[in-house]
């Protein structure tokens, strides 16, 4: 092409006219054409979760949004979480009318005998031929981990607790907990019947206080149990089992566990703000380090901008999770 000068101007002549265009757009967009020269910047990266539990889960049931998983799927021995289904099946009559909340059944010897406290599990103290209520027995069952109250209300409702047990089951199936079977209404070791998964034991939180809040509100949330009498002739008073519950903000209820077999284990829930969260851990070696998972999962969980979660591998074999 030629170039012709005219003043202090610049012509471009014949030959020029796709040269000329391309010299033109460059001057009318530089700041799109820089900026399309750079490379995106990738987002900043989101602190993860860091776990050496063997089971943990961690739901928010209201956008199903799991933000974190390992194991869920594994089924394991639920110990005293079992717990939950029984008081689900025991709202559920209440609910449907079929079960009065002051209805009172009485503690035979048998029951008793198998369930005081000296069998070394939980109890909320029952005497044989004590009259108690419905009400005051899911009192028991839920905040103190009571097997007594457990036995009494499945015999009380069913006339065994095996007749109660297949109750548990029926009902369990029908809400969606495909992964579980109960061979008891405590979650006393039963040779390995009974068996959960993480998946369904948040499926059955999620459940209970869906279909029951104004009962879940009355008695997962209690700070203490007075029932019973010492041998001195005292009241009885027990703290709630709940190891978050009144320590981590927004905990309002559910379920711990404990036997050998099963390790250090918690179904627990909060809510802040309006969000809910349901976690659960199991197969922990101490009551402190269930406590610690716990509040440490819930508050990674309600941290800001927390959706869901990759789960990653973790060292040492653990388990870690990064927010997106």
């Amino acid at each position: 092409m030629t170039v012709r000068r005219v003043g202090k101007a610049t012509i471009l002549a014949k030959g020029s006219g796709a040269a000329l265009a391309a010299i033109a757009l460059a001057f009318a967009f530089p700041a799109a054409a820089a900026s399309d020269a750079r490379p995106k910047s990738a987002p900043a990266s989101r602190p993860s979760y860091v776990t050496q539990a063997p089971i943990v889960m961690l739901k928010d049931p209201d956008s199903g949004a799991i933000l974190f998983s390992r194991g869920a799927e594994k089924r394991f021995a639920p110990a005293s979480m079992a717990k939950v289904m029984t008081a689900y099946v025991v709202l559920d009559l209440i609910r449907k009318g079929e079960l009065a909340r002051d209805k009172q059944f009485t503690v035979s010897e048998a029951t008793w005998k198998k369930w005081n406290s000296s069998t070394g599990g939980s109890t909320m103290f029952l005497s044989p031929n004590e009259k108690v209520s419905v009400d005051e027995l899911l009192k028991g069952l839920i905040t103190v981990s009571g097997n007594d109250a457990a036995a009494v209300l499945a015999t009380g409702i069913d006339g065994s607790e095996d007749a109660f047990v297949k109750r548990m089951n029926e009902v369990a199936g029908r809400i969606g907990m495909a992964s579980s079977r109960f061979g008891t209404p405590s979650g006393w070791p039963d040779g390995g019947v009974t068996q959960v998964s993480a998946a369904d034991l948040i499926t059955l939180a999620d459940r209970l206080i869906r279909d029951h809040p104004g009962d879940y509100a009355r008695y997962f949330s209690l700070p203490k149990l007075q029932h019973g009498k010492s041998p001195e002739g005292k009241p009885i008073i027990q703290p709630n089992r709940n190891p978050i519950l009144g320590r981590f903000e927004g905990a309002d209820g559910l379920k711990t566990g404990h036997t050998a077999e099963a390790g250090y284990c918690f179904l627990g829930s909060a809510k802040r703000n309006g969000r809910r969260l349901i976690m659960v851990v199991a197969g922990m070696g101490s009551e402190k380090a269930r406590r610690d998972e716990a509040e440490r999962l819930m508050e990674w969980g309600f941290a800001p901008g927390n959706p869901p979660a990759i789960a990653q591998t973790a060292p040492k074999g653990g388990a870690a999770a990064t927010r997106r």
